[in-house]
């Protein structure tokens, strides 16, 4: 049955098929099949330019103002801007073919550009930026109320000292109090998931950053305590519904273990007490839905009665 759909454009001249062909690439349409026939009585070539979704839509009622070949964005003014930036490095006059932003009645924005004599092309978005998306449900960076527990290992203490420092920094600036974290040191990364899971079984603490350090030039059987160091981590996890982030360092070298400890590569305690917060917002916000939807259900049935 249908395979695609291609809205086919014929060009003047090669100049403008070049000209439009730079057009799309800047806008980022993704290129696709191109064809060139030199030989055949007819010669040209051609070239696909890619969107994620396509389709033929009928109206029946009032046109809109950009009816013809019309190009959903996510981030109109981002389109905007490229399209701007383009036809000036072409050395064409934007104010001529490039219309501002404006808006259409039914609760979109668009804008048309000519980049290519006798080629407009509309694109648009709409005014609420989730509309026609499914609803996203994330948690919030503030851990204000929050009760978290620092699992660390002694064993590397050079690297796992500064993993607690990025923590403890994440946890206070996102607004949680310093009577509201404990810290629990244990003698390596091996004995993380023994400690993490007693402190998630005595159900006292909202979540569990676990932070400890692991080198492959001092452990001959590293991997092997590193499997079982994650899978004893993501199991306690996993069977008391507590929040375990993961802040154990796996790294070759010493070098390797410091740049991931705030040296260059960012400080992986600070983002494993971030992922922390996060998720035990996250939780709650999943507890409260459930409840409303509870609560609805029992009104209903009440009713009913």
């Amino acid at each position: 049955m249908i395979k695609g759909i291609s809205f086919l454009q014929l060009t003047a001249d090669a100049a403008a098929y070049e000209r439009l062909g730079r057009f799309f690439s800047a806008l980022g349409f993704e290129t696709g099949r191109a064809w060139k026939e030199e030989t055949s009585p007819s010669p040209g070539q051609g070239t696909a330019y890619l969107a994620p979704l396509g389709g033929i839509e009928i109206i029946d009622g009032a046109m809109p103002p950009f009816a013809g070949f019309a190009v959903e964005v996510t981030s109109l003014d981002a389109a905007h801007q490229a399209a701007s930036a383009w036809l000036k490095s072409e050395a064409l006059d934007v104010e001529t073919l490039l219309t501002p932003i404006a808006e259409a009645e039914w609760k979109a924005r668009y804008f048309t550009v000519e980049p290519a004599p006798g080629h407009r092309f509309s694109f648009w978005a709409w005014q609420n930026p989730i509309k026609g998306r499914p609803i996203v449900l994330e948690g919030d960076l503030s851990a204000e109320g929050m009760k978290f527990a620092i699992v660390v290992a002694r064993w590397n203490a050079v690297i796992t000292d500064r993993l607690l420092d990025g923590a403890l920094g994440a946890l206070l600036r996102s607004g949680a109090k310093r009577k509201d974290i404990s810290i629990v040191r244990v003698p390596g990364a091996w004995e993380i998931p023994a400690a993490a899971r007693t402190i998630a079984n005595l159900g006292l603490e909202d979540a569990i950053i676990t932070l400890g350090c692991l080198l492959r030039g001092e452990t001959a059987h590293y991997e092997a305590i590193y499997n079982e160091v994650s899978r004893g981590i993501g199991q306690s996890q996993q069977e008391t519904g507590i929040p375990h982030a993961l802040g154990v360092l796996t790294c070759e070298t010493l070098g390797q273990a410091l740049n991931r400890a705030g040296i260059k590569a960012g400080n992986k305690g600070f983002e494993a007490a971030a992922a922390a917060i996060e998720m035990v917002s996250l939780r709650r916000k999943l507890a409260a839905g459930a409840q409303q939807a509870s609560g609805a259900q029992r009104a209903s049935e009440s009713e009913v009665r």
